[in-house]
C-alpha cells in the first residue's frame, strides 16, 4: 500500500492523499438548503483550489443520503469545438451520458443519445429531460469547467439549461450546479455577430453564487500535521508562520510545497529527519523557479487587458484606486491573483514574488551581467559597485528596455529587478513588497557570505526602497528616507539604499544620475538618482 502523500495534481482522493474534509469547505448546509429548494446556482473558485474534489465529495454525500441521483460531469472537452455548436453540444451530452455510467452505473443515457437525431438546439435539453423522467428520485447535475466553453457553444448550453428550468423536477434536473473559475457575470460571450452577451443575461435563473475559499490558517497547519501523524516526521514550528504568509491557504501551493519537502527531496524522505525553516525556504525558491503548471497558468493571465489594468497599478504603486473598474478588480480576485479586503493586495507572498519575476524573465536572461563582478574578497555583495553599474545601464538602455515590458507603467522598477535578479540568482534571494497606494517598492536582498554554509551562516541583508519622483525632489527625499529607515529596521538590515527614478523627459540625464549618502534615524542611507 502506497503511503499517503501531498497531492499536487488533480482531485484529491481519500485513502491516497492528505486532505481537509471537502464537505467542510463548501457551506454544505447552505447547499443542501438550495437543493431542497430546487435551485440552480454557481460554485466558483480559482484554478486548483479543490473545486473538483469538493464536487465529487458532494456527489458521494448526496448518493449516500439517498434523496437524489447526483451526477458530476467535467465538460472541458467541449472547449475544443469553440464556435462549432453541434460538436460542442454533442460532446457535452456524451460526457454527461458516460459519467452517468461511471458514477451511477446507469447506461440508459448512453443508449438514449445513440438513438436520437442530434438537433444541437435542443439535444442537451432533451437529454436532461429524459434523465429526469426515467429517474425515481430528483436529479442533481454538477457541470464542471462550464466557463471553459466559449462563444455560441456556451450560449447554447446556458440557454438549453434555462429552457428546461420550468419543467423541474419531474422533467428536468431539480438542481444544477455550474462550476468554474469565474462567476456567471464574467462569462463575457462574444456571439457570431460580435455582440457581447454576459453570462448573467444568458443564465438569469441563477439563485446565488458561492465561492470556494482557501484553507484557513488552522486547516493549513492541520494538513501538514497529518504527515507528522502518519510518519512521525516533524516540521520545525517556525515554518508554519511562513507557510501561511507564503500561501494564505491556497491549496495547490500548500500541497506542492508539502510534496517537494517530503517526497521529492531525497535527504528529507527519511521520517527521522526534522524539516527545518531553511529546508522550507529552499523548496519555496525551487517551486518559484520551476514555473510549475499552476504558476504558469496564473501568470498567463497577466496578458489579459482587465488583469493588466489592476496588476500594473499595483506594481507601480499607483494611488489611483478609482481608476480601476470594480468589475476588473472582482474578476482578478475571482482568478485568485488578488484579494479585495481589507485592502486590495496580491493574494499571497509567493504570487507577489512570481508576478514580477514572470514579467522580467526574458529581460533577466538577456542582461549581460555576471555575479562575480560584484563580489568582494569576503564574498559579500558590493552594492555600491552594483548600483553604479545599474545607473550606467539605466542611462544607456532604459528607453529601449522599458519598451520591451508589457507593464510599462512599472518599467523602471521592473528593469532594476531584472538587473538584480540576474546578479543575485543562484546565490541569494530577493523579497518584494509592493501594492496600490504605497508609492514605492521595497526590496530585501539576502546574500549568504559563506557559500558552504549558505543561509545557515552569515547573511548580508540589504534593503532597497524604489520611488518614482512625482513632485519635488525634496519631498520625495523626505518621505523616502523615512520609509527606507523604517523598512531597514523592520528587516534588521545592515545596509540601506533609496533609489529615486525621475521619469520627466525634460530633465537631462546629467541631472537625473547622482549619488549621495544621507542620515535618517541614526542610519546611513545611500541615495541614488536615476
Amino acid at each position: 500500500m502506497v503511503p499517503l502523500f501531498f497531492n499536487n495534481a488533480g482531485p484529491s482522493a481519500p485513502g491516497d492523499h492528505y486532505m481537509i474534509d471537502p464537505l467542510n469547505r463548501i457551506q454544505l448546509e447552505h447547499i443542501e438548503q438550495l437543493l431542497a429548494e430546487r435551485r440552480y446556482f454557481i460554485l466558483h473558485a480559482p484554478r486548483q483550489t479543490g473545486k473538483t474534489t469538493c464536487l465529487l465529495a458532494l456527489m458521494d454525500h448526496l448518493s449516500q443520503q439517498g434523496d437524489y441521483h447526483a451526477l458530476y460531469a467535467n465538460i472541458e472537452a467541449a472547449q475544443a469545438w469553440r464556435e462549432d455548436v453541434p460538436e460542442a453540444i454533442s460532446t457535452v451530452c456524451s460526457v454527461i451520458a458516460h459519467r452517468s455510467k461511471t458514477y451511477l452505473k446507469d447506461t440508459r443515457l448512453i443508449s438514449y443519445i445513440k438513438d436520437q437525431e442530434n438537433n444541437p438546439g435542443t439535444a442537451l435539453t432533451e437529454l436532461l429531460t429524459h434523465w429526469a423522467e426515467i429517474s425515481d428520485k430528483p436529479t442533481v447535475l454538477m457541470l464542471d469547467e462550464i466557463d471553459s466553453l466559449v462563444g455560441d457553444s456556451l450560449i447554447s448550453v446556458l440557454r438549453q439549461i434555462r429552457a428546461g428550468y420550468a419543467q423541474r423536477p419531474a422533467a428536468f434536473p431539480a438542481s444544477i450546479i455550474l462550476c468554474g473559475v469565474r462567476d456567471v457575470r464574467d462569462y463575457r460571450i462574444v456571439s457570431r455577430g460580435k455582440d457581447i452577451i454576459t453570462g448573467g443575461s444568458a443564465f438569469n435563473i441563477k439563485a446565488t453564487s458561492l465561492r470556494l475559499g482557501n484553507f484557513t490558517e488552522a486547516e493549513t497547519q492541520a494538513l501538514w500535521q497529518q504527515h507528522t501523524t502518519a510518519t512521525g516526521q516533524v516540521f520545525a514550528p517556525d515554518i508554519f508562520a511562513e507557510l501561511w504568509a507564503d500561501t494564505r491557504g491556497q491549496p495547490w501551493l500548500i500541497n506542492a510545497l508539502g510534496y517537494e519537502l517530503t517526497r521529492a527531496t531525497p535527504h528529507l524522505r527519511d521520517p527521522a529527519v526534522t524539516i527545518t525553516l531553511e529546508d522550507y525556504r529552499a523548496i519555496r525558491e525551487k517551486l518559484i523557479q520551476s514555473r510549475a503548471t499552476h504558476l504558469d497558468q496564473l501568470t498567463d493571465k497577466l496578458q489579459e487587458e482587465r488583469v493588466h489594468r489592476v496588476i500594473a497599478a499595483m506594481l507601480s504603486g499607483s494611488e489611483a484606486h478609482s481608476n480601476i473598474p470594480a468589475d476588473d478588480a472582482q474578476y482578478v480576485a475571482d482568478l485568485g491573483l488578488i484579494v479585495l479586503k481589507p485592502e486590495i493586495r496580491i493574494t499571497n507572498r509567493i504570487y507577489q514574488e512570481v508576478i514580477p519575476r514572470e514579467l522580467i524573465w526574458t529581460s533577466q536572461m538577456t542582461i549581460t551581467q555576471q555575479q562575480h563582478w560584484y563580489l568582494t574578497s569576503e564574498r559579500g555583495l558590493d552594492m555600491h559597485k552594483l548600483l553604479r553599474a545599474f545607473q550606467q545601464f539605466f542611462r544607456e538602455h532604459s528607453t529601449s528596455w522599458v519598451e520591451r515590458f508589457d507593464y510599462k507603467e512599472a518599467g523602471a522598477q521592473l528593469l532594476l529587478q531584472a538587473f538584480l535578479q540576474r546578479i543575485v540568482n543562484g546565490g541569494g534571494r530577493i523579497t518584494r513588497e509592493y501594492g496600490l497606494g504605497r508609492k514605492r517598492t521595497d526590496l530585501l536582498i539576502e546574500w549568504p557570505t559563506d557559500e558552504q554554509a549558505g543561509f545557515l551562516g552569515e547573511v548580508q541583508r540589504i534593503v532597497l526602497e524604489l520611488k518614482i519622483q512625482y513632485g519635488s525632489l525634496e519631498s520625495t527625499l523626505k518621505t523616502g528616507l523615512t520609509q527606507t529607515a523604517d523598512y531597514a529596521a523592520q528587516c534588521d538590515a545592515a545596509e540601506a539604499h533609496l533609489l529615486i527614478f525621475n521619469r520627466k523627459p525634460e530633465v537631462s540625464w546629467d541631472d537625473k544620475i547622482w549619488h549621495q549618502s544621507l542620515s535618517q534615524d541614526q542610519r546611513q542611507i545611500a541615495v541614488w538618482g536615476l
